[in-house]
């Protein structure tokens, strides 16, 4: 992974490292700094409404954000390792902080930790109140409570404690183990059973996003909404989703047993179930493709391009480019892009997305800063590489990466949605390499949509809904028998509703 600014240049007020060796408390002098950023090449163009969101379009470089490493001295490890750069960042002020040093190694090498993660929150977090609370004060009392602690791992719990305090989830630290598998699955190349999944912020439970197709899970009859109770015989409930993520993936050939509660009845003891499943390579192909006869409601028999997007890759923009090309070069002639269940990814790639749908200079997302700015991200001088009728299918397992694309389509008015309510995650995170190898996702913030709608724990209303009794309309049984050859679509009420709504855009002459 590309760290977001290689080029970083932080010149900070020398002062001596902690040492073990200190028995008595320390004070860190917390210098005033500036960063500088160069080497933004993007794939595409895209203008910033601002100065300072720069770091917002950059920032969506990795999975949440991006993710930059760069440890320095630890007297300046609360500044170092920032992952988002401005071009004109305000001078921060000095501060001097006194807290007892660990005789124990590994307890004073986390501390140091503690300070590094503690100050690109004070410097990055969206919420400047950070949950109304003295944040200075925090780092204080985290590091008293640590000072007795004899292992790496309590002292750890002392810093998810902290960041606990702050109220977002999705804010967090995950150890280093967890975040080589991090990277290991945001390049594709998995050893587990096939689960997406992710923390419902009002109950804390594990919930199932998607399942890939015909993985360990997926054979096992487990669905989208379903919640994991126990992973091993643990309770998983308001745990961290990386550490469930982190059992659940493993050596190929061994077994993980989880307990499945069903989405279809979640206030019942008698929906879980227990599943043993098999840990396999997984391969993470983000598009998949087919093309749908259809008769048009004047009798001509066309052709529709249906593409399945299932995750934000770094490849998706390039892998959707080159499959419309090829469903064009077929005499294609509209679309349908599915982006249920899929739960994010990488912000820049769903920007990259858009842009092979969009023309001209128009608005992908806003993004509020901490200072409640606001600040457009723009095309510059976009071309679509196709204008025919587009329809954009959703559900409640849309999410993130997936709302972004979706809001931009539908705002800028060259697509319609169908399905559900998407899930409702409008906020971003940077992801920082920490000096020990564990890595800090913070939340730097918060998008509208190109109207300017907020999506957070709201989520993106289709303009049509579909549900299963549509399945029993006249059209129905005419369709089934033009779409024998993908078969997987052919009782997928949403994908006739879409058809019709293609027809729609196509009578009134327009893509959208």
């Amino acid at each position: 992974m590309e760290p977001l600014c290689p080029n970083l240049d932080l010149k900070p007020t020398p002062c001596s490292p902690i040492s073990p060796g200190f028995p008595k408390p320390t004070s860190l002098l917390l210098p005033p700094h500036r960063f500088s950023c160069s080497d933004r090449s993007v794939s595409r163009k895209w203008r910033v409404g601002a100065a300072k969101s720069e770091a917002h379009e950059n920032s969506s470089q990795e999975l949440f954000g991006s993710i930059g490493k760069g440890f320095l001295a630890f007297s300046v490890a609360a500044a170092a390792s920032f992952s988002l750069c401005f071009d004109s960042l305000a001078m921060a002020e000095s501060l001097t902080v006194a807290f007892p040093v660990s005789r124990t190694t590994e307890v004073n090498s986390v501390q140091r930790t503690l300070v590094e993660a503690w100050g690109l929150i004070r410097e990055t977090f969206v919420d400047p109140t950070f949950n109304h609370q003295d944040w200075d004060l925090k780092l204080q009392q985290t590091m008293v409570e640590m000072f007795p602690l004899r292992s790496a791992d309590a002292a750890y719990m002392k810093i998810s404690g902290m960041l606990s305090t702050l109220g977002d989830p999705f804010t967090r630290i995950i150890s280093p183990k967890e975040y080589q598998s991090f990277r290991i699955g945001s390049n594709g190349n998995l050893q587990g059973v096939g689960l997406f999944i992710g923390t419902e912020p009002r109950t804390g439970h594990l919930v199932v996003m998607s399942c890939v197709d015909g993985s360990p899970a997926a054979r096992a009859g487990i669905h989208e909404g379903d919640e994991l109770v126990e992973i091993n015989g643990e309770k998983f409930s308001g745990v961290d989703t990386e550490a469930a993520v982190q059992k659940l993936r493993g050596r190929v050939g061994t077994t993980v047993t989880v307990k499945v509660h069903s989405g279809n009845d979640l206030g019942s003891d008698a929906s879980i179930r227990e599943v043993k499943l098999p840990r396999e390579f997984i391969k993470l192909s983000p598009i998949s493709t087919a093309t749908i006869p259809h008769r048009t409601p004047d009798g001509h028999l066309t052709k529709t391009g249906y593409v399945k997007l299932s995750a934000f890759s770094q490849t998706a923009a390039v892998d959707m480019e080159n499959a419309i090309k090829e469903m064009k070069s077929q005499g294609v002639h509209s679309y349908i892009l599915d982006l249920r269940n899929n739960p994010g990814g990488l912000v820049k790639a769903g920007l990259d997305v858009a842009q092979i749908w969009l023309d001209g200079d128009e608005t992908l997302v806003n993004t509020v800063d901490r200072e409640g700015n606001l600040l457009p991200i723009n095309m510059v001088d976009g071309h679509a590489i196709t204008h025919d009728p587009l329809v954009v299918l959703v559900n409640e397992g849309s999410a993130s990466a997936s709302e972004i694309l979706a809001g931009a389509l539908h705002d800028n008015r060259r697509a319609t949605l169908v399905g559900h309510r998407t899930f409702g995650k409008g906020k971003i995170q940077s992801v920082t390499e920490l000096h020990d190898g564990s890595a800090l996702f913070v939340t730097v913030a918060k998008y509208l949509s190109p109207a300017l709608h907020d999506i957070d724990q709201v989520g993106i209303a289709p303009d049509v809904q579909c549900t299963t009794e549509m399945l029993n309309s006249p059209k129905d049984s005419m369709l089934k028998e033009q779409k024998s050859s993908v078969s997987s679509l052919e009782a997928d009420s949403c994908v006739l509703v879409a058809e019709h709504e293609l027809d729609i855009q196509e009578s009134k002459g327009t893509a959208s």
